[in-house]
């Protein structure tokens, strides 16, 4: 099962997403609303991982933000 981060943690990764990959959050949410329709974390995660070559722990701090903002808060999948 798939550990969430504590909300620090996930504000921070936030925050280093756009000088770590040089694009903003809102389109890396972006690029998951129109990637496959994937249901699980860990299968968009790995989705974001393999296709554009993003971290770990950022893809994740992008799918739990996709999942909260879309009124889906972070869950155990």
């Amino acid at each position: 099962m798939s550990q969430v981060f504590d909300e620090a943690t996930h504000r921070n990764l936030l925050a280093r997403i756009p000088d770590c990959t040089g694009r903003e959050v809102g389109y890396w949410l972006r690029m998951v609303d129109e990637g496959p329709a994937l249901t699980r974390l860990e299968e968009k995660v790995g989705w974001l991982r393999g296709e554009h070559q993003l971290a770990r722990g950022h893809a994740k701090a992008i799918v739990l933000e996709h999942d909260r903002r879309r009124g889906r808060a972070a869950r155990r999948y």
